[in-house]
């Protein structure tokens, strides 16, 4: 079959596609313990490998995977969790099924490769149970609820002592407090249920981790920064980032927009945040302090 410079040029680059999802998926398939997902993954590993050698019997041509795009998949995915690695390849895998289709009645094998494809996704869908995914609400909860009451807790702080020692200890203190009660109020809620299949301690520990390291986030500014004002600004900045990084690591894990709920959580977090700031300053000129 003749094929003109811009189809094999198309070929190339999904072969090169294609193998990078070979060896990302061979080497992910390696750490994955239960037995089921690991060979489904080696399965989506050898079929990635099949796609690659279909188009290299148009192109006649070897290519080389993108090893740094490979490393770093292997990275991602041991930080952060297989499930996250995966989302991540198929949202490639996404884009490749777009180009696929702009070679229907080109390729005679197209529509398979097209629908072996979009199998992956399902199957990889499906088999998703990673013990963190199990436990997302927990994060969540810790998450959510020590950014809206900690950063207004800060503001609330800034305004009222206007000393960022005294701010940070102040909001160490209320930090650890709601900690351990957050902790605590999340394994008596998981003992509660049931048929959720998961270990209330495990689940107390997971929220009382993302509590704390959110305190913990939050109150350096006020460690490292003299200048009160300063410090709320970087800390306010530094809640926003820490609802992007989670929303984003939500999005594709869970397949979600990242959007909607990152502007919700902001504007909840800051609002608190505000009304907080408010109150201290209320609070600070009432008592003639300054």
């Amino acid at each position: 079959m003749e094929l003109s410079s811009e189809q094999r040029d198309k070929l190339l680059l999904f072969q090169a596609e294609e193998l990078l999802g070979y060896h990302s998926y061979s080497r992910l398939a390696k750490r994955v313990k239960d037995p089921h997902n690991r060979e489904i993954i080696e399965r989506i590993a050898d079929e990635e490998l099949s796609h690659y050698e279909t188009w290299k019997g148009y192109t006649g041509q070897d290519v080389e995977p993108d090893w740094g795009k490979v490393r770093r998949f292997e990275f991602l995915s041991r930080v952060f969790g297989f499930t996250f690695g995966i989302r991540l390849l198929e949202l490639d895998e996404d884009q490749s099924i777009v180009g696929y289709e702009t070679l229907r009645g080109v390729i005679p094998e197209i529509d398979e490769i097209i629908a072996e494809e979009q199998e992956h996704e399902d199957e990889l869908i499906d088999m998703l149970d990673e013990e963190s995914l199990k436990y997302s609400g927990s994060v969540v909860l810790g998450l959510n609820d020590a950014l809206v009451e900690l950063t207004g807790a800060l503001a609330g702080f800034t305004l009222a002592f206007q000393n960022t020692t005294t701010v940070a200890l102040s909001g160490l203190i209320t930090g650890i407090a709601a900690t351990l009660s957050m902790a605590a109020s999340e394994y008596l809620a998981t003992s509660a249920e049931k048929g959720h299949g998961k270990n209330p301690m495990k689940a107390m520990v997971y929220t009382g981790i993302a509590y704390i390291a959110t305190v913990i986030f939050l109150i350096l500014p006020y460690l490292l920064i003299q200048n009160y004002f300063v410090a709320l600004g970087v800390m306010l900045a530094t809640a926003v980032l820490i609802i992007a990084a989670f929303n984003y690591y939500a999005s594709i894990t869970e397949n979600t927009p990242f959007f909607p709920r990152f502007l919700r959580m902001v504007a909840i977090s800051m609002g608190v945040a505000l009304l907080s700031f408010l109150l201290g300053l209320v609070i600070h000129n009432a008592t003639g302090e300054g």
